[in-house]
């Protein structure tokens, strides 16, 4: 969605899932489990124990699997935008399917769930409506959003106020 040049962009971020293993390091750990599961393997073969060779091949190929999913995963993010017209939350998944929600920002609210200090919900409402998004990110930097969101509404109706005739 474009911005029209009358239309003053207050708030633009995308929220992605954290993925603390990098390509390089997920390279290296590989090679890691497979040097280990080799060697093991060996050992057991060496011992006569053959078909346990098999099992560590196995759990070399399932690790593998297992990240793979994670960073397929790690593909899904949201934007979240506030301008004059509107406040929206555009999602994509991990698959690549899109689904965009839209709010009139004079009437949305941004509300922090706090269930414990460990763990909250950011939504906003309008007219009824509940929506809850930036779920990829921690507690701490849930708080953080909103707290940007919540200012940026402010400059926002300020601003609205102001230039209003």
């Amino acid at each position: 969605m474009t911005i029209s040049d009358t239309d003053r962009l207050w708030f633009d971020a995308v929220l992605s899932p954290h993925r603390s293993l990098g390509p390089r390091a997920f390279a290296l750990l590989m090679i890691a489990v497979a040097v280990i599961s080799f060697v093991s393997g060996m050992l057991f073969l060496m011992l006569g124990a053959w078909p346990v060779m098999g099992f560590f091949g196995l759990d070399a190929l399932l690790i593998w699997f297992a990240f793979r999913a994670n960073y397929r995963a790690a593909r899904a993010f949201e934007r979240v935008r506030l301008t004059d017209r509107d406040f929206t939350v555009d999602r994509v998944d991990a698959k690549g399917r899109h689904r965009h929600y839209r709010f009139e920002p004079s009437w949305a609210r941004i509300q922090v769930d706090i269930r414990d200090e460990d763990d909250n919900q950011i939504c906003v409402t309008s007219h009824g409506r509940r929506f809850v998004f930036a779920e990829c990110l921690s507690a701490a930097e849930r708080l953080d959003l909103a707290d940007a969101l919540r200012v940026a509404f402010t400059e926002r109706r300020d601003n609205m106020v102001t230039a209003a005739p």
